[in-house]
């Protein structure tokens, strides 16, 4: 079993609204994410908030999605990791590996989450997509690695475990460097 993780929890600073629920293609960016996740049979899915709690668990009250709330969203994104992972194994012990997504990647699919269980299933390193020449999110860990993350500490995130070329495969992401920041970001997309 694989835990998809979805980071929800920042408070869009640069932005001025809350970005998880800016909507495009007739949904919010969060609910894609999350649809797109659920779309993946072998997997439970782990949406972590944080300064927005209360309007994504309304988000997502008609899903099978898992809310998780970080009280420490402020510490950065390492703590939004951490509770998503310790949630994610008190309900299922037996998880063999995480992936770590964001909710502002509009062109997210259910067939980038398959393509990393995929490479995974013949090897176990971690498996990072690709994109603008660098690896990122979402990118799958496997259990050995989970270590590692829970012991992330203030304001690093798991970019730094992709360091070597070594332990990471990599997969396609077309489209993925494209999130949403700033409204002159979201401006971008919708027109």
């Amino acid at each position: 079993m694989v835990a998809i993780i979805i980071l929800a929890a920042g408070n869009s600073s640069r932005l001025g609204q809350p970005k998880q629920l800016l909507e495009f293609q007739g949904k919010s960016l969060l609910k894609n994410s999350v649809n797109q996740a659920l779309a993946i049979n072998e997997a439970v899915v782990i949406v972590v908030s944080g300064a927005e709690k209360t309007s994504l668990e309304k988000e997502l009250q008609n899903t099978k999605a898992i809310l998780c709330h970080n009280s420490d969203w402020q510490l950065g994104m390492s703590s939004s990791i951490k509770t998503g992972l310790k949630k994610a194994l008190q309900l299922h012990p037996q998880i063999t590996a995480c992936i770590i997504s964001v909710c502002d990647q509009p062109f997210i699919t259910e067939n980038i989450f398959k393509e990393l269980i995929l490479k995974y299933k013949s090897n176990d390193k971690i498996i990072a997509s690709c994109y603008s020449e660098t690896a990122g999110t979402p990118v799958l860990f496997p259990k050995k690695y989970f270590l590692e993350l829970l012991n992330l500490t203030v304001n690093e995130g798991a970019k730094k475990l992709l360091d070597s070329e070594e332990k990471v495969l990599l997969v396609n992401f077309d489209k993925g460097e494209i999130d949403i920041d700033t409204m002159e970001d979201y401006q971008k997309l919708i027109t």
